[in-house]
């Protein structure tokens, strides 16, 4: 349930928060505390999905908005305005493709986010995906960690309040020679659950012991079918972010 509609706060306040997914690209205006100010909207994420194809979808809902401040989460390596690893935008038919190398090449240092300034003439402020659902989940005490669970992985790290720099963990191989995206994704949850699961307290644990976390937040579209019964016995704490948080996110883009 929405508790404010857009009339209700002030245009010059508002951002539009976008994330972007390796399934889907979700849309939705929210207010300067993060509080969405509608449903969002979604349109399937274009593939190939070049830098040029990227932007031509994001501009054309840009400048459909009065807004003047957008907040944008990318599924990939992302730092001081450019992409570093582009993630699954790299394969020419999704997830179940493999990478293209010359659309790898065309993502790797491009510079995303100036260009949709220069394309919006708005103030648009681009992360990584996880760092903005990170944004939009953490307390701010101690050392926590954000798992992004929806067509992969995206993992963020915080300790107390700063939000560090990390490995961008879904096409690292975790076992059998399978990436944690492939162990994690929504193709492996849809397959199997239960394993799923398993596998999700698995990967927790391990990254739990490799960041001396206390607490873990699971933010994305898979997050609400986690039960929190899979953590009765351990030893730091889990909440679920859930799909809401990037938006609240892309908020603390602008209003920390």
């Amino acid at each position: 349930m929405l508790c404010m509609s857009p009339q209700d706060a002030a245009v010059e306040d508002q951002i539009l928060a976008i994330d972007i997914g390796a399934t889907n690209i979700k849309f939705c205006l929210v207010a300067s505390d993060g509080e969405r100010l509608e449903n969002p909207h979604r349109r399937p994420t274009p593939y190939p999905c070049s830098p040029a194809r990227l932007i031509e979808v994001l501009v054309e809902r840009i400048v459909a908005t009065p807004v003047q401040r957008v907040g944008v989460g990318f599924p990939g390596e992302f730092a001081e305005g450019h992409v570093v690893r582009p993630g699954n935008l790299s394969r020419p038919g999704g997830v179940t493709t493999d990478v293209d190398p010359e659309l790898d090449r065309q993502w790797r240092g491009f510079g995303l986010q100036d260009a949709l300034c220069e394309a919006t003439d708005r103030d648009v402020r681009v992360v990584n995906d996880a760092r903005m659902a990170a944004l939009g989940s953490i307390e701010g005490r101690g050392t926590e960690l954000v798992l992004a669970l929806g067509t992969g992985l995206g993992l963020s790290l915080a300790i107390d309040g700063d939000i560090k720099r990390v490995r961008d963990v879904g096409a690292e191989v975790f076992e059998d020679n399978k990436t944690y995206d492939q162990t994690l994704g929504e193709t492996a949850r849809s397959h199997d659950e239960e394993v799923w699961s398993q596998m999700l307290v698995r990967i927790i644990d391990s990254f739990v012991d490799e960041f001396g976390a206390t607490k873990v937040y699971l933010a994305g579209g898979n997050a609400r079918r986690v039960s929190p019964y899979l953590f009765e016995r351990a030893d730091y704490r889990v909440v679920i972010s859930g799909n809401e948080a990037p938006l609240r996110g892309a908020a603390k883009l602008f209003y920390p």
